[in-house]
């Protein structure tokens, strides 16, 4: 009798929807074929165990199992249900006349209990797109996947309530999660505040630019002035997530493990901030089997790099593409998987080997040194990093000071409104949200400056030898500067306040002294 019930693989972050072909004929074997790896392979184990403790088996007859199409490769161990309920079905063990309308997916254990999947919400997706009836999967990863909708999702903790399903002994209740409902009950609520930082008025102005505009940021100064926790506070000032960015969020999350059974739906910004220790595969994604790194997971949100020169200089390399493209391309011999990665990245990192270049009197670096400490960062990388800005040390009358400063909310407010500006100005462009996402040809377009303008933009090109892609920045902040005073106009005050943002560049600014 042959039975085909149906998996789904996850590539990039699409799926992929696998037929396990179940053949059973006369003879004593079990062979498992289509490419399947070692996790794969050993299902027939955990099935045999599995069943075994549930009152079933794998009879003694001859098994064959495709796993179609057989020139992709099947990894990991979220096939055990789809098999074993295909060879249920297929001896005649269960009903199997409806199996054929089900996505199913799980990881079983040997007393038929199950384990979570990974990727449960674009495996919901694809089941919804090729019209199966319903979902069934683990019981953790229910909430997630319920929320694709005209799709019943059957959350399950064992194989024994699959079977009863398909034997007509038992009836499961789909999960239930309003989309909408569940994305607007969360509030965006932080246990921290831009009222908490005491002084680093241009600092914030910085930021709230930076926030409106979607910017990238690297923060300069000393150790202990408070660039980690100025940084740790952007998410604050962040407008809340779209539906369709919570979705695209939640997605990649899903993809990764991340998500646990207590949400459905990622509706916070994320912010990652992996240690300098950290590898070229960990940061952009990769592997054998290819899984998203922390600027995927950062998609929508913020990658925190904290002391960005003691990150390899390879790692930090690799960054430049996706900062450039908002995407990640991993090419592997037989696969090519995207993912996104439209983050704002904020980095930190002090002036020198140990921090106290703005004192004389404590430092003891040598001109080479310090050289030697600002070449680990590439003049390509910092050429893609909108805003450079000088962190000094609080004097003590602020510090002491017992009034708070503006809150994050305020500064917000704000954000949200040079935002909504940027949402009516590119809502004909195609994937473009902000001021920062702005290729040439939107920059020509929306950028427009007056005469006055580009004289000083001219003087500031040739003074500071600024690359094209400077220019470009420069062009961009002044936009977002302009669109929080809600002018229409790029005017040179604009221009001049963005121009004081890249005290990193090359022959110039913070270091011209060298």
């Amino acid at each position: 009798m042959l039975v085909k019930t149906y998996g789904s693989a996850v590539y990039g972050i699409e799926a992929q929807t696998i037929t396990v072909e179940v053949n059973v004929s006369k003879g004593v074997n079990f062979f498992l074929v289509g490419l399947p790896d070692n996790a794969v392979k050993e299902s027939q184990q955990r099935i045999d165990a599995a069943l075994k403790n549930n009152g079933y088996k794998i009879p003694g007859k001859g098994i064959t199992i495709n796993m179609a199409p057989a020139d992709i490769r099947k990894e990991g161990s979220a096939y055990d249900l789809t098999l074993a309920i295909g060879i249920l079905a297929a001896t005649e063990q269960i009903e199997a006349t409806d199996v054929h309308n089900y996505m199913i997916m799980g990881e079983l254990a040997l007393d038929g209990q199950l384990r979570p999947i990974k990727g449960a919400l674009p495996i919901a997706i694809q089941a919804r797109e090729e019209g199966f009836k319903g979902f069934f999967l683990p019981k953790q990863n229910a909430k997630e996947a319920a929320i694709v909708n005209n799709l019943d999702v059957y959350g399950v903790e064992n194989i024994q309530q699959v079977i009863d399903f398909f034997n007509g002994k038992a009836n499961l209740e789909p999960e239930q999660v309003d989309t909408r409902e569940e994305f607007n009950k969360h509030t965006n609520q932080f246990d921290i505040d831009f009222s908490d930082v005491k002084g680093q008025e241009p600092v914030k102005r910085a930021m709230e630019i930076a926030a409106a505009g979607g910017h990238n940021i690297i923060l300069i100064g000393p150790p202990g002035v408070g660039k980690t926790m100025l940084a740790k506070r952007i998410p604050t000032i962040l407008p809340p997530l779209s539906l369709r960015e919570a979705l695209e969020t939640t997605k990649i999350h899903s993809v990764a493990g991340l998500l646990g059974n207590v949400t459905a739906l990622m509706t916070s910004r994320p912010f990652r901030h992996p240690h300098h220790t950290v590898s070229d595969v960990a940061l952009v994604g990769g592997g054998s089997n290819p899984r998203p790194g922390e600027i995927s997971l950062a998609h929508n949100g913020v990658l925190f790099l904290d002391e960005l020169p003691e990150f390899k200089r390879s790692v930090l390399e690799v960054m430049r593409q996706p900062l450039e493209d908002r995407i990640v391309t991993i090419s592997r011999a037989k696969i090519t998987v995207d993912y996104p990665a439209s983050f704002m990245l904020v980095a930190s990192m002090n002036p020198s080997p140990s921090g106290n270049f703005y004192d004389p009197e404590v430092s003891t670096e040598n001109e080479f040194a310090v050289k030697r400490y600002l070449n680990k960062i590439s003049g390509p990388l910092l050429d893609r990093i909108d805003l450079h800005i000088e962190v000094t040390p609080v004097p003590f009358e602020k510090l002491s000071d017992r009034n708070s400063g503006e809150s994050s909310q305020t500064i917000r407010q704000r954000v949200i409104k040079a935002r909504e500006i940027q949402e009516e100005r590119f809502k004909d462009e195609l994937n473009t949200h902000s001021n920062a996402q702005m290729a040439s040809k939107q920059i020509k377009k929306y950028c427009e400056i007056d005469e006055q303008g580009k004289t000083l933009l001219k003087n500031a090109v040739d003074r500071l030898n600024l690359s094209a892609r400077s220019y470009d920045r420069i062009l961009k902040v002044a936009r977002s500067i302009a669109d929080l005073e809600a002018s229409e106009n790029i005017t040179p005050s604009h221009l001049a306040e963005a121009i004081q943002y890249r005290s990193l560049d090359r022959n110039n600014g913070l270091y011209g002294t060298l």
